[in-house]
């Protein structure tokens, strides 16, 4: 959880990025945005209020403004192990940060504190990036971090998906990566006490099909899309 690879692609990380998502034929943007409100959909049928947010792994903190947009949040904080990424966040906020109303932050992980204190803790794509050894500990960190009936919601690339794969063998830093199964997923969430309330498929069309994205809603039990959603929550 210590290691700052991610350090030499901060300053190009839209477009490494952006490398790899080209061929959907959508910017980075739209994933992100699509993922949050994705999540905030179901977190509103869940009567779920959201006050405080932690992104775990928020990179250089391009979903930052969406949370924000989205949630209205009170609290939100980025960490992340990368601290080049974390100026770069940093640096696209600092008129946030300095408002009376709203307490926007970002941190290295390593100066983060362990206290149950978000209402949401959001993970995407970072766990294919942590060695597996070292996983269950992040994963701990995370439940740590949650409030009594708070929220996890989970992000990770579709091992399932062919088109997922493609797209990561073109982004520089996922040359590394090892994917994590849902199944995988499911069972580390569910070692650090947080009860699994629904797994989620998403993006299964591109740009170029776009008309048909309507039908993603009832494919999404279907493990055919990009990336999957584990929504799970801390018990009181």
């Amino acid at each position: 959880m210590t290691d700052s690879s991610f350090d030499r692609y901060a300053m190009e990380y839209d477009e490494a990025l952006q490398a790899g998502l080209s061929v959907s034929g959508e910017a980075s943007d739209f994933f992100a945005l699509s993922r949050v409100r994705w999540l905030r959909d179901i977190l509103v049928r869940q009567e779920k209020n959201v006050s405080a947010i932690l992104d775990f792994g928020c990179g250089v903190g391009a979903t930052t403004k969406h949370f924000l947009d989205e949630f209205a949040p009170r609290v939100f904080k980025g960490v992340d192990t990368s601290a080049a990424s974390i100026d770069v966040a940093r640096q696209g906020y600092p008129s946030i940060e300095k408002t009376s109303d709203r307490d926007v932050r970002f941190a290295c992980l390593s100066d983060a504190d362990l206290l149950p204190q978000y209402d949401l803790v959001y993970c995407n794509g970072v766990f294919h990036h942590i060695d597996i050894e070292k996983r269950l500990e992040a994963m701990r960190f995370i439940a740590g971090s949650l409030r009594p009936g708070g929220v996890f919601a989970f992000w990770e690339n579709n091992p399932y998906s062919l088109p997922a794969r493609y797209v990561m063998s073109r982004i520089p830093f996922d040359h590394d990566a090892v994917m994590v199964w849902p199944r995988q997923a499911r069972d580390l969430i569910q070692k650090v006490g947080l009860e699994i309330v629904r797994t989620d498929y998403c993006f299964i069309f591109p740009a170029a099909l776009s008309w048909l994205r309507w039908t993603e809603q009832l494919l999404c039990k279907v493990p055919l899309g990009a990336q999957y959603l584990v929504v799970s929550v801390k018990g009181s």
